[in-house]
């Protein structure tokens, strides 16, 4: 999982994910809000990755049909 941080440089802050610098904003609390909103889509992708790992079952046997 990569560890994100937020440092302020002059009148900026500096968002940084695993210590390297991926984005600069003038805003600390929109530095946040892409933080967050970072967290939640890798999340959500390794959910759905998660989810498609494990095959379907289906959930009633089914019978091979009589040919007359």
């Amino acid at each position: 999982m990569t560890s994100y941080s937020l440092i302020k440089v002059g009148n900026d802050y500096v968002v940084q994910a695993d210590h390297q610098c991926i984005l600069k904003v003038a805003s600390r609390r929109r530095a946040a809000q892409l933080i967050s909103e970072a967290l939640g889509l890798l999340n959500a992708k390794a959910a759905a990755e998660g989810s498609a790992e494990t095959p379907a079952e289906p959930s009633l046997q089914r019978e091979t049909p009589k040919v007359p």
